[in-house]
């Protein structure tokens, strides 16, 4: 975590799943599942979205059954 201007550390973003009491990432949400990829389409790290590892998990795998059934782009040009 990189200290901001007061030199305090950095707060930690917290799981989006965690905080908002979600148990799954369905596959067919995809607005949810926007949030968790770059413009290029890649799948972002939890240190990027603050996910915890559970439910990177899950986002992953969501991501990857989305992209086989054509809900959501493998790249974008």
């Amino acid at each position: 975590m990189r200290p901001n201007n007061n030199n305090k550390p950095a707060e930690k973003k917290q799981c989006y799943f965690c905080s908002n009491k979600i148990s799954t990432a369905d596959y067919k949400d995809t607005a949810t599942l926007r949030r968790f990829m770059s413009p290029h389409a890649k799948i972002l790290n939890h240190n990027r979205t603050g996910t915890c590892p559970k439910h990177q998990r899950m986002v992953s795998a969501a991501l990857k059954r989305a992209r086989h059934m054509a809900l959501l782009p493998f790249v974008a040009a």
